[in-house]
């Protein structure tokens, strides 16, 4: 059995990207979200979900490009001078390796956002961080240690299959992976090691920003049997305050309620839902369901 996870990451970044991810999921294969906690519509955000059971909400812990919940003055060393993190993720990355003061104010502003994850009364999904910065090895082990307490059962791990990219549209490699991959790879058999779900195979990386309906929909029908996810940057407007630079939001979106894409999902063959819908039952290797077995599609 296929199984497929399709995730909007940067919900709560602005309205226009909860519409997005509001109308993707009722009227599309959208099955999860990413929560940014500190994000300007984050509010706005959670109401929408509380009304969506359906919809699985996890964290998106913001360590870059962005600001901390934590008043500047505790995490003196991950921000710089106008209070925000730092945005060069090598330079911070060094610092958050070699300073153990840097590694204390980590763990209490991951704590802080897990903890106002936790006061939504939201269901916590799964977890990853923006720009998939859970890739440094002290990012994702206190991830994990800290995220336990807070119920942390899935975390995406950012490794794409060549074979399948090359299938969808020859000459689409990654050019980044050959940095990435081997942090991925070794994050993967950590989270495992732990007894972590992860997806066998994430799409997303090569497209970031840029996954058009011809390519979802050639990952949807060239996706593995096996755990899946696909993630994107749904929005209704092309142009919103904190949109990156050259991504294609509107198409995204369009793509995830496209009619070929819905049709695509409704194969037998696989099956639609969030981490929590496949999460293994302790100590067996069997899948088993957390929600109804196959969530409705529309048109």
């Amino acid at each position: 059995m296929k199984r497929l996870i399709v995730t909007a990451d940067d919900f709560g970044a602005a309205p226009e990207v909860n519409d997005a991810v509001e109308a993707a999921h009722l009227g599309g294969v959208l099955t999860a979200a990413s929560l940014m906690v500190g994000a300007p519509a984050m509010a706005d955000a959670v109401a929408r979900a509380r009304r969506m059971p359906s919809l699985r909400v996890g964290l998106h812990l913001v360590l870059t490009d962005g600001r901390p919940l934590l008043p500047p003055s505790a995490v003196p060393h991950l921000v710089d001078g106008s209070g925000s993190f730092r945005s060069n993720m090598a330079s911070a990355g060094a610092t958050i390796f070699f300073n153990s003061r840097a590694r204390a104010e980590l763990a209490a502003e991951i704590e802080a956002q897990f903890e106002a994850f936790r006061a939504t009364g939201l269901t916590l999904d799964h977890v990853n961080a923006h720009k998939h910065f859970h890739l440094h090895p002290t990012i994702a082990g206190l991830m994990v240690v800290i995220g336990r307490r807070f119920g942390l059962r899935s975390v995406r791990v950012p490794l794409e299959r060549r074979d399948i990219l090359e299938n969808v549209e020859p000459g689409s490699l990654p050019a980044s992976e050959w940095l990435t991959a081997p942090f991925a790879r070794r994050l993967g058999k950590r989270l495992r090691a732990q007894g972590l779900l992860t997806p066998d195979h994430v799409f997303g990386l090569r497209w970031s920003g840029q996954m058009t309906k011809d390519r979802l929909l050639g990952l949807i029908r060239n996706a593995p049997e096996a755990l899946s996810e696909i993630y994107l940057h749904p929005a209704t407007a092309g142009a919103f305050a904190g949109a990156a630079p050259g991504y294609r939001y509107r198409e995204e979106f369009a793509a995830l309620i496209a009619p070929e894409i819905i049709a695509a999902a409704r194969d037998s063959s696989l099956r639609l839902g969030g981490f929590a819908d496949f999460l293994k039952s302790e100590g067996e290797g069997r899948v088993v369901d957390a929600s109804p077995p196959n969530r409705s599609v529309t048109s």
